[in-house]
């Protein structure tokens, strides 16, 4: 089951049965597909395509007509490929994907082969997987399935059914004899990988999809993540068993991680997948399929601290984009388009839930335009914010041929105006604009564009400067020139420029840099480099005056330094700039930089 699905609200606890029973597949496995000999390489850009689980999880009227999770059949699989061929091929989409329940009856009874591997229900797959997996791949698409983490209870049995092709093993051999849990929903007995049978079984089960035909598996459930922590729900060795196992069945099959995957173990993520989602499910579990508050918005505060690690062979995976059904979607026009940008810009994967039947003009004029596509898909670097995390956003990064990609969110609940400078870009000076979900150059701006934006709306450009680099003055934290109260002191940090930074800005500690110089009176943007590895607030003034509260991203580590753009209002000459903790806790300070010039 997609993500998070089992565990935040009641839908998902009968989630958490369906997983409870995964099972598929036939008596024996059909002999693995045989490697491509010239198969690109993997995960070379985000994948495309489409998920079974969004309309599954929906209680939007008709969708789910059998009962909840009803959705998922043959038929309405094979109908979705079929749409996506007419109307989405073209643009890049290729994945059709199989989520959780297929080898659940409508009772949500599971069954398994005598081997405890998944079996496809027959009503709902009356034709096999293979066969599906052949009827996608006719339409030039390429086929995805799902399995969870673990070893299903329901495929334990009384730990005597026999590992297919291991002489010997069986059920009892592969998991802990006190038969702990494991994944997301517990749904799972952990699997102990000292054990010489446990490869194999995860062996069985890879060549079982790859026989079938999968070119894509999506292992759900995976910790730490999911909801889950401490050794019991640690599944990189399972993860690792996958890879492995794929590698052994000759076929080419991309591995996605599901859900909320830990920060902390990226280094596995990527050594080991081609993919990983970094959030909980998308879905609203409501009358429409997602809603802006239920997760959506959720993305702009989860995203910035996983963008360093996303790239060639492997991505960070906002879940799926579902603005292409108006009113089902259940958000205005601005917020899809907000969703899509978002999206696009943090190169997640664009995969729909959407009934790819019923798409109305404008989520097919979001998910068809090809300029936007090919900056998810292109040599484009992932964006991140370059402003504070607050209501009004700007997120930005620079590409390989100089010029920026920079979108501008407000995500207020009221219209409001969004500035991009071009000091927090790194240049000053003029820039031309063009508009990439319009199609439109809007002409050359100066040291700044300004755009009103409605309630959750956006904008997304490609800025291509025609100026100079912006000249700064550095002030480091650590220096004995500043003034630190509460509990702020100097602390060691190699990442920081200087090796040092100032920490413990927490409950009235404070920062103040005392000497900083400018020429004339202004507004300044002046760029904070810091760490933090959760989102935290702090509040920034200058000369004793009135503060702002500005929120920085996660910069997803302790160790790792990033910056954001503040605007300073600085007189000629001398100034102070402080940062307050206020009753909270703020970011560590590695260093600022002012500019030469105001805004």
């Amino acid at each position: 089951m997609r993500s998070s699905s089992y565990s935040v609200m009641p839908a998902r606890t009968l989630r958490a049965l369906v997983v409870l029973a995964l099972a598929a597949g036939a008596t024996t496995a059909a002999p693995a597909a045989q490697a491509e000999t010239t198969a690109p390489a993997l995960a070379a850009k985000p994948y495309m395509g489409w998920s079974s689980w969004t309309m599954q999880s929906s209680k939007y009227p008709g969708l789910n007509p059998d009962g909840d999770y009803s959705y998922l059949t043959e038929a309405n699989v094979i109908e979705q490929a079929d749409a996506m061929a007419a109307k989405l091929k073209k643009y890049g989409y290729e994945y059709v994907n199989i989520d959780a329940g297929w080898w659940m009856d409508k009772a949500w009874k599971s069954g398994f082969d005598q081997y405890g591997r998944q079996k496809p229900d027959p009503v709902r797959f009356p034709s096999g997987m293979k066969a599906v997996a052949d009827r996608i791949h006719a339409k030039g698409l390429k086929a995805g399935i799902y399995l969870p983490a673990g070893l299903e209870k329901g495929a334990y049995g009384d730990g005597r059914n026999p590992v297919w092709n291991a002489d010997g093993c069986t059920t009892a051999d592969i998991v802990y004899g006190d038969l702990r849990t494991t994944n997301g929903w517990d749904s799972a007995y952990k699997l102990d990988f000292s054990k010489p049978c446990t490869q194999k079984y995860i062996d069985s089960q890879a060549q079982l999809i790859a026989g079938w035909g999968y070119d894509f598996l999506k292992l759900d459930g995976v910790g730490p993540g999911s909801g889950k922590s401490g050794d019991q729900y640690d599944n990189v060795a399972d993860v690792a068993a996958w890879q492995k196992a794929i590698a052994g069945t000759g076929r080419t099959v991309h591995l996605e991680l599901s859900w909320s995957l830990d920060i902390g173990r990226v280094a596995d993520w990527k050594k080991y997948s081609q993919g990983w989602r970094i959030d909980t499910d998308v879905e609203c579990y409501c009358n429409t399929l997602v809603s802006w508050e239920n997760s959506v918005d959720d993305r702009w505060d989860d995203t910035p601290g996983w963008t360093r690690h996303a790239g060639p062979g492997g991505w960070n995976d906002l879940d799926s984009l579902d603005v292409g059904n108006g009113r089902m979607d259940g958000l205005t026009k601005a917020e899809r388009q907000s969703y899509a940008t978002l999206w696009a810009i943090a190169k997640s994967p664009l995969y729909t839930g959407d009934d790819l039947t019923r798409l109305d003009s404008y989520g097919l004029s979001l998910l068809t335009n090809r300029e936007v596509i090919a900056l998810n898909q292109g040599a484009t670097p992932p964006a991140r914010p370059v402003t504070p995390s607050d209501p009004q956003q700007v997120w930005a990064a620079k590409n390989p041929d100089g010029t920026y990609t920079v979108a501008l969110f407000n995500l207020a609940d009221a219209p409001a105006a969004v500035t991009a400078h071009w000091a927090s870009l790194g240049f000053t000076g003029k820039a031309a604009v063009r508009d990439l979900w319009n199609h439109e150059n809007l002409g050359t701006y100066k040291e700044k564009i300004t755009q009103a934006l409605p309630a959750h709306g956006s904008r997304l450009f490609t800025v291509t400067p025609h100026g100079s680099a912006l000249g700064t003055t550095a002030y480091e934290a650590e220096s004995p020139a500043n003034t630190l109260a509460g509990n702020a002191s100097v602390a060691d940090c190699s990442a920081c420029s200087g090796d040092h930074k100032v920490g413990n800005l927490y409950l009235g500690g404070k920062l103040t840099f005392d000497k900083v110089v400018v020429d004339k009176a202004g507004t300044y943007q002046v760029k904070v480099a810091y760490i933090s590895g959760d989102a935290r607030s702090v509040d920034v003034s200058a000369n004793g005056g009135g503060a702002t509260r500005h929120k920085f991203p996660s910069t997803g580590d302790w160790s790792t330094v990033e910056t954001v753009s503040v605007p300073v209002t600085l007189k000629a000459g001398a100034n102070t700039i402080t940062f307050d903790s206020g009753s909270g806790y703020a970011p560590d300070i590695d260093r600022i930089d002012v500019p030469k010039s105001s805004s």
